[in-house]
């Protein structure tokens, strides 16, 4: 399948971002024999919410991980602000690295840490501040996400939606260009999710930073998305791409249709 041309040009938010940040080109991903997503490309442009989704198995969080550097590609490469992560090594990857935050599904937060000593973390391993420097940054990063009076708890002692929160205050700890969010509303109620998909937009919309955002909630989708790729396992890459509403109002292919308005395959009798 060829990606989906109907929704080609992107929404007025997505063309006033600027340039590209992120520049995916012929990559190839997989693990061992098994080739998940096949000749891939497509730009992520500076400060927009930029959202990758497809069915179960398509190679979502894999694309991420390889977006992050975080698995070796077969083959290709991907420019963020210019350098190829791929390809770099030694300090030359860590500057790359320091420009990316990343919140996994899970939050991955340390459970034996407070939430200021979790935000803390990568200050501590990455910058030569000091201590009340540090514990100033921590602080002002979890009052942006609504955390500022649970600064002392430990994971186990708050929510699930405020431990995502947590951990995206901690991708924010070094003032990062781009967050990658894998899944952030997997495990959450719709009023939690919804909560948080209004965070994601106010820190883009205050902040400038540009948002990787892994989901297949469609809810969230259409309430962050400035423009999505849509992955698919049977074609090993994106079968579509542009602004959520246009592919689920206008898209030539059906299957697409059918993901986006959540109409089951038809059972033959």
């Amino acid at each position: 399948m060829a990606p989906d041309a109907s929704a080609a040009e992107p929404p007025a938010a997505a063309r006033q971002a600027g340039d590209a940040i992120i520049r995916v080109r012929d990559l190839t991903v997989g693990y061992g024999d098994l080739v998940l997503l096949e000749h891939v490309g497509f730009d992520v442009r500076r400060g927009e919410i930029f959202v990758i989704l497809g069915g179960s198995g398509s190679g979502k969080s894999t694309l991420l991980k390889h977006m992050i550097g975080l698995n070796e590609t077969t083959a290709g490469s991907v420019l963020i602000d210019g350098e190829d992560i791929v390809t770099a090594s030694g300090d030359e990857r860590r500057a790359i690295l320091r420009k990316i935050g990343v919140m996994y599904q899970s939050g991955a937060l340390f459970g034996s840490m407070t939430l200021m000593e979790n935000v803390r973390l990568p200050l501590e391993e990455y910058t030569d501040l000091e201590s009340g420097e540090i514990e100033l940054i921590a602080r002002m990063k979890l009052s942006l996400v609504g955390l500022a009076l649970f600064t002392g708890h430990l994971p186990a002692e708050i929510s699930g939606g405020m431990q995502k929160r947590a951990a995206i205050a901690r991708a924010m700890a070094l003032d990062p260009m781009i967050l990658f969010l894998d899944e952030p509303s997997a495990g959450l109620d719709p009023i939690t999710s919804a909560e948080l998909d209004a965070l994601i937009k106010r820190l883009s919309r205050n902040l400038g930073v540009t948002f990787v955002v892994v989901t297949h909630e469609l809810p969230s989708v259409f309430a962050i998305a400035d423009r999505v790729i849509m992955l698919d396992r049977r074609a090993k890459g994106i079968v579509a791409e542009g602004d959520p509403r246009r592919l689920r109002d206008e898209s030539q292919d059906r299957w697409v249709r059918q993901f986006f308005n959540r109409e089951p395959e038809a059972v033959a009798t």
